[in-house]
């Protein structure tokens, strides 16, 4: 085709629209939910240094020309503890069950272990789906370090029977072969029309992506045990009424759930600054996702041993 002219309607039939639902998987902190808001390029998952932070599939979408690709976030896939633990696992089994390709994320700083291979088991065992393999976190390694952990990938998918489809290494912090990724993922969904209107980037609800920004803001900085302890229930968002057209405020009503009376001065912090904190920060990240001037009133609760507790774990949303 020459610059300056249209397709003819048989160069246009050429490249079919594509439309379809990828996952990614792998233990947890492996960089799933860093590399989901990577390619959607906004935040629609929470993110933390600590593991097992998701506990809601969170939908991504990649909007391009040719494709729309729905990207489906999972809990990381890991040896169950608790009743909590065991719904988790699930929600990862449903998934892999529906979607049209499997990211499995094996980040490059860590040597393949138990973890992994438990993983590459139970794909090993899905045949239809096709399974890329991404190589994530390589901007904390040197290029002879990815390189063992690319045959090393290639290597566990001889050992169990899977085919990759690609092995990609990505940095979602560097922005590195993100792009790229989206394109080597779009071929392998089927054909077929938009799913989202365009400009939707998740399908999540406003309520519970506040409550998990608000809960990302309470993981930061507290102990190594807390963070499966904390979860977040926003009990009703509305616009404070008499507000002139042009100066709104939202109004939030957040409870933060912990399972023992002794973690509450934890998360309330000396003199209550760490709720403030956990208050201002995730303010600020609401307003961005709403748009609109926020207030924010958080309560500490404590809803004793709620992991293990199947009626505790539905009034939470689990």
């Amino acid at each position: 085709m020459t610059a300056g002219t249209f397709p003819s309607p048989t160069e246009q039939r050429e490249t079919p629209h594509r439309s379809g639902f990828a996952c990614f998987v792998g233990r947890p902190n492996a960089g799933k939910s860093t590399l989901t808001n990577a390619l959607v390029g906004t935040k629609v998952a929470i993110t933390s240094n600590r593991p097992q932070t998701t506990r809601h599939t969170v939908r991504g979408i990649v909007h391009r020309p040719e494709a729309q690709l729905v990207l489906v976030d999972t809990p990381g896939l890991h040896k169950p503890r608790t009743l909590l633990g065991e719904r988790l696992n699930d929600v990862v089994r449903t998934t892999w069950a529906e979607v049209d390709v499997i990211g499995f994320c094996l980040p490059a700083d860590q040597k393949l272990g138990p973890g992994d291979r438990y993983i590459a088991t139970e794909l090993a065992g899905i045949k239809k789906t096709p399974k890329v393999a991404i190589v994530t976190k390589t901007d904390l390694v040197e290029s002879e370090q990815l390189a063992q952990q690319l045959i090393a990938i290639d290597r566990l998918g001889t050992e169990l029977g899977i085919e990759w489809a690609e092995i990609i290494p990505v940095s979602a912090v560097g922005d590195k072969q993100v792009g790229l990724l989206a394109d080597l993922l779009v071929p392998l969904l089927p054909e077929g029309p938009a799913l989202y209107p365009e400009g939707d980037l998740t399908d999540e609800p406003e309520q519970i992506m506040v409550a998990e920004l608000i809960r990302e803001a309470a993981l930061e900085g507290v102990r190594d045990e807390l963070p499966h302890s904390i979860a977040v229930v926003v009990e009703e968002m509305l616009p404070r009424e008499d507000r002139p057209a042009d100066r709104p405020l939202l109004d939030i009503h957040a409870n933060l759930y912990i399972e023992r009376p002794s973690q509450k001065g934890i998360i309330i912090g000396p003199k209550g600054r760490r709720l403030k904190e956990v208050g201002t920060k995730s303010r600020k990240h609401i307003e961005a996702l709403l748009g609109t001037p926020v207030f924010l009133d958080l309560h500490v609760k404590v809803a004793k041993d709620w992991q293990r507790d199947p009626k505790q774990l539905r009034k939470l949303g689990f």
